[in-house]
């Protein structure tokens, strides 16, 4: 019995594992709405697939913009500061991009959204591990 109980115990935790919820979040810059996905939660090193659905003020949509996504960490003792951009191209009504994050830590990912000659930016601190 002791070893029935058990094995549902690592089940129930193996299949949280499994299933376990993108990192994700919901910005708001100028009239954009700006909900974000990281396919790992939490992100982890190596690639990592990130999807941005972007909304104007009237929760329409947007899909004419051009969506570019700068990531880095900074400068650290013995370390020089690392900065890498992702372009996201538009499927299915959302940007989606792939970030590759080198090492563990702290990192800002910043999605720039230009649209009708303007630039607005969405900022995020995700931790790598």
């Amino acid at each position: 019995m002791k070893r029935l109980v058990m094995a549902f115990m690592i089940l129930l935790v193996a299949g949280g594992v499994v299933y376990a919820k993108d990192y994700e979040m919901t910005k708001k810059t100028g009239d954009y709405t700006v909900k974000i996905a990281i396919d790992k939660n939490p992100p982890v090193t190596g690639e990592n697939n990130i999807v941005a659905e972007i909304k104007d003020a009237a929760s329409k949509n947007v899909t004419d913009a051009i969506v570019v996504i700068d990531y880095g960490m900074p400068a650290m003792p013995g370390m020089p500061a690392m900065n890498y951009k992702a372009g996201a191209s538009l499927k299915d009504k959302r940007y989606a991009a792939t970030l590759n994050f080198s090492m563990s830590g702290p990192w800002a990912v910043t999605i720039k959204i230009t649209r009708g000659g303007k630039t607005q930016s969405v900022k995020l601190n995700v931790d790598v591990k």
